[in-house]
């Protein structure tokens, strides 16, 4: 099968009906700008209604797991593996009585629906197996990092073909963990966009060939919606929520008010805070700190940030002079290199070298962006009760991605959420960066919805760039929210 054109094309999404409601969640609203669900439009997708108004792991580094035992129990063979706890089940089953199979005559029981997710937008290879329930069935996972750790960042091309030499070996592996086989798969989910488009591509052209040998419906992925649906798989959590997306490629802050119906507040207008943190470690030269062996450029910072004294350098946040809930990150790395610049001149050292106080520029550094991060947040938070978007009741802060689990950011957002009588919700860390199972877990949510199913896929391309939902971050810069200082909220991440 010959590889699709890179960015070309376009895979439409709209908005889906609204899911059933799980157990022990009667009575609670699904509440939004709107009422009502999607309708049926062509190729298997939602067509959203009208917005209304605002009135109210490299080589050697794979793992595998699965379970099929009871609930929250790993089966003997996962408990033998490293990471045995990934392939705990997340979400209590429906238990049925058996008393009702005792009267009447035997009623049919249709299986459980299960979905392989696959995963290759940026530098993991991922793959897991997931049944209606949430119950995971199986996972490998195939991470590049030490690769491109030594590269000094990651390499497209090579990101590519370790992809390529991977894919079909991570696959295999997640279909074996749960003991099934593809004929008994319901739908074959594929992360199509955003990300890096030779590793799009790799993905998709893989699962391509699936669907085709064993045709299986096909489920495309939009990476971002997946990190935000991820807290539906281990939280009983239900829409409208906020969600924070903070990752390597990636930071949007948007309202996610059903599967596949997000409201975007704001973004990134430069670089990404993850990438800000790696390239701030590359320009420390953190690999070659004796406490950093190993470790990417972002968990660098952060270990070495908890021994070091932030207050030792002050970055002026940027943006000041805006009020939306966009970020800029590259303005920041400029000011940490040349406070790092300015310290080389100082000691005497060459670039390359370790600073003496290279714990408090990495303290510093990790600071300014959490404090960045929590400020265009906070308005998100005002803006969305303003308008009656979230109610003060239900109000739940959700955030997700690779870093989402910087502990010191995450500390410093919950305590933010503390402040505001927000709900504050994560996934396990594990689950917050790139993988498998949140791909499956968002083709479980679209096949529940009816949503994003196609049973044809000519002209399906992969996206290397792709917006998040409706965009009304017009609407916020208008509202000009004005947001308290940082220190009437009494934050502190130590």
């Amino acid at each position: 099968m010959a590889p699709p054109p890179p960015n070309s094309g376009n895979v439409t999404s709209g908005v889906c009906p609204a899911p059933r409601r799980r157990p022990g969640t009667a009575g609670r609203l699904r509440l939004g700008l709107w009422s009502g669900g999607g309708r049926a439009a062509p190729g298997g997708y939602c067509a959203a209604p009208p917005l209304q108004a605002f009135t109210h792991q490299v080589s050697g580094s794979r793992t595998a797991q699965g379970t099929r035992g009871a609930p929250f129990q790993a089966s003997p063979r996962a408990q033998l593996l490293p990471m045995g706890s990934t392939a705990l089940r997340f979400l209590q089953p429906v238990r049925h009585s058996m008393a009702a199979g005792l009267s009447g005559p035997p009623r049919h029981v249709r299986p459980p629906r299960l979905v392989l997710g696959i995963e290759t937008s940026c530098d993991d290879t991922g793959a897991a197996v997931l049944d209606e329930a949430g119950t995971v069935l199986g996972e490998a996972l195939q991470s590049q990092k030490e690769v491109h750790l030594k590269a000094g960042g990651i390499i497209p091309h090579v990101a590519q073909q370790l992809h390529r030499e991977s894919i079909q070996q991570v696959v295999k592996e997640a279909l074996s963990a749960s003991g099934v086989s593809v004929n008994e798969l319901a739908a074959i989910a594929t992360t199509v966009k955003p990300g890096l488009a030779l590793s799009l591509e790799v993905g998709l052209q893989y699962s391509l060939q699936l669907v085709d040998r064993y045709q299986k419906p096909f489920i495309p992925i939009h990476h971002m919606e997946a990190h935000a649906l991820t807290i539906r798989l281990t939280e009983q959590v239900e829409f409208p929520f906020l969600v924070l997306l903070l990752s390597g490629g990636h930071c949007i802050l948007a309202v996610a008010r059903g599967v596949s119906d997000f409201l975007l507040l704001g973004q990134s207008i430069d670089i990404a805070p993850g990438d800000m943190l790696d390239k701030v470690a590359r320009r420390l030269s953190l690999v070659k700190h004796p406490e950093c062996h190993g470790m990417a450029g972002g968990k660098a910072i952060e270990h070495l940030a908890q021994t070091g004294d932030w207050q030792q350098y002050t970055f002026r946040l940027p943006m000041q002079q805006y009020r939306n809930c966009d970020f800029s990150f590259s303005g920041l790395q400029s000011l940490v290199n040349k406070a790092i610049l300015q310290k080389e001149k100082e000691e005497g050292i060459q670039e390359g070298e370790i600073l003496s106080c290279v714990k408090d520029i990495a303290a510093a550094a990790q600071h300014v962006v959490a404090a960045h991060i929590i400020q265009r947040t906070h308005r998100a938070m005002l803006f969305c009760m303003k308008n009656s978007i979230l109610l003060p009741k239900t109000a739940t802060l959700v955030v997700s991605g690779g870093v989402a689990s910087n502990q010191y950011i995450r500390k410093g957002l919950q305590t933010l959420a503390n402040a505001n009588g927000f709900a504050f919700l994560s996934p396990p860390p594990r689950l917050c960066t790139d993988n498998g199972v949140m791909i499956a877990w968002n083709g479980i949510e679209r096949l529940r919805a009816g949503c994003g199913i196609l049973y044809s896929t000519d002209g399906i391309r992969y996206e290397p760039k792709a917006p998040l939902g409706i965009d009304i971050s017009k609407r916020v810069e208008e509202d000009s929210i004005k947001v308290p200082r940082l220190r009437k909220i009494q934050w502190s991440a130590c």
